[in-house]
């Protein structure tokens, strides 16, 4: 395990979580500590007390942020597994130990760690203090469970049976304080971003839960955040200086749900359809109804199946590639429109991507009710069969990159059932009536995995068997 500590001033508070780390009941020889000193004046220093392995890192120049401190600490980090704790939180004693369990179950966990606020005032305890009780499995007395606050993120988790009841939302509970996952889960998602100085964390939440994420509360253990977080003093303020960064690149954000339909830069859905030998006329009543629509929030990728067309006099003269001229002409002006010779990867931010073997008329609200059935019956892929040819296809991002970091890649479409569940579905067309047909999946094991840990006492069974 390797702590990656990000830190801006505070020399007090990172004596105190310096303090607390080394009182850990995970052993020493299996855990490092990595302190990101982000442009720091005065420099940080480690003090005495402090966990065995413990490094003192300078954050590099062409960035700054808790971002870019975190992503330069897990460049550092020689552990399998990354937790990041913020430099002003008292962890209890088994705080590490709790997270550490889940991952020796699966590597593609994203593990949150429980904390409480609470108000702090300088010198109110020293790193000695606050190493001899949580040395001692006193931590939760060092102050009073009813002067401080929850997290809001608690809400989530109790309405979602401790994240076991699946929702596209669950990302936003994995922010910022204390969370792990494995380090090559970390490099995978390609870390934080940096050019976001406000939300990188919510940000990098969602391409988690892209990347086929399972998201587990882990309230075994405990924290002390000292002092209330800058977003609960100025909340109003704060969400409007993250909102629209945020929204530009987490599609499932609320905001764009009520924005107007316009070009972002994750869009909600990506839409490839094979135009090879289609009108231009059979293209756009495919593709004009969905943008000038409500659904406009999407990505079209026309897949024509060589290069652009010929523009010289004799191939004009002849017709020959006259209905691709007239398609590339359409949409040259349309950010959302995009001509490829082949078919793209899948883009791992867009959490939709529906897929056409050939333009089919839809209606402005057609790729809108498809997405709804999807999520009314919580499936991984939904297929819609056209009049000829292979069906239309909608899958999930978050399912087929999980089931890719289960298998492998081979017979993706059969692990999605089995782990998600698949539906089959009529009424993409604009004439045709809508129904469904969905095929349950078996139980997610990560998910039962998270029932069985959240048993109480097999949890307390399992906590026992660590301490021997």
């Amino acid at each position: 395990m390797s702590v990656v500590v990000p830190a801006y001033g505070g020399q007090e508070k990172l004596d105190l979580a310096l303090a607390a780390l080394a009182a850990q009941t995970y052993p020493s020889n299996l855990m490092e500590v990595l302190v990101v000193d982000d442009g720091s004046e005065p420099p940080l220093r480690l003090p005495e007390l402090r966990p065995e392995h413990t490094r003192l890192i300078a954050s590099t120049p062409e960035s700054w942020g808790s971002a870019h401190a975190v992503n330069t600490g897990a460049g550092h980090a020689e552990g399998e597994v990354v937790l990041r704790l913020d430099a002003d939180m008292v962890a209890f004693g088994d705080h590490v130990e709790a997270q550490m369990r889940w991952h020796h179950a699966a590597d593609y966990l994203a593990v949150l760690g429980h904390k409480r606020f609470v108000r702090w005032e300088a010198g109110l305890m020293s790193p000695e203090q606050v190493h001899e009780k949580v040395a001692y499995g006193e931590a939760a007395a060092l102050f009073a469970v009813e002067e401080s606050s929850p997290h809001w993120i608690e809400k989530v988790i109790a309405d979602s049976d401790g994240l076991t009841a699946h929702h596209p939302g669950n990302y936003r509970v994995f922010i910022g304080a204390t969370g792990s996952v494995h380090r090559d889960f970390f490099k995978t998602v390609g870390g934080l971003d940096t050019d976001l100085r406000l939300g990188s964390d919510t940000e990098f939440a969602y391409r988690l839960a892209q990347a086929g994420a399972v998201f587990v509360p882990e309230t075994a253990s405990s924290a002390w955040h000292l002092g209330i977080p800058q977003m609960q003093h100025k909340e109003d303020e704060g969400r409007r200086q993250r909102v629209p960064h945020i929204a530009q690149r987490v599609p499932l954000h609320g905001m764009r749900r009520t924005a107007p339909p316009r070009a972002w830069r994750v869009p909600l859905v990506d839409i490839v359809i094979d135009v090879d030998g289609a009108t231009a006329a059979d293209v756009d009543a495919c593709v004009a109804p969905v943008l000038g629509g409500p659904d406009g929030d999407a990505r079209f990728t026309l897949v024509t199946g060589h290069g652009p067309a010929p523009q010289d006099r004799a191939s004009i003269l002849a017709g020959d590639g006259a209905q691709q001229r007239l398609v590339e002409e359409l949409y040259e002006g349309e950010a959302r429109v995009r001509l490829r010779p082949e078919r793209p990867e899948p883009d791992p931010a867009v959490p939709y991507r529906l897929v056409l073997p050939k333009p089919i008329p839809l209606g402005p609200k057609s790729i809108g009710k498809m997405l709804a059935t999807m999520e009314r019956v919580d499936a991984g892929l939904v297929l819609a069969a056209l009049e000829d040819g292979p069906p239309a296809r909608l899958e999930r991002t978050a399912a087929f990159s999980r089931a890719r970091h289960i298998t492998g890649g081979p017979d993706l479409d059969q692990v999605v059932a089995g782990i998600w569940g698949a539906a089959q579905y009529s009424g993409l067309a604009e004439t045709e009536p809508g129904a469904t047909v969905f095929t349950p999946p078996a139980a997610d094991p990560a998910r039962r995995l998270a029932r069985r840990f959240l048993n109480a006492r097999q949890r307390a069974r399992l906590r026992a068997l660590l301490k021997r």
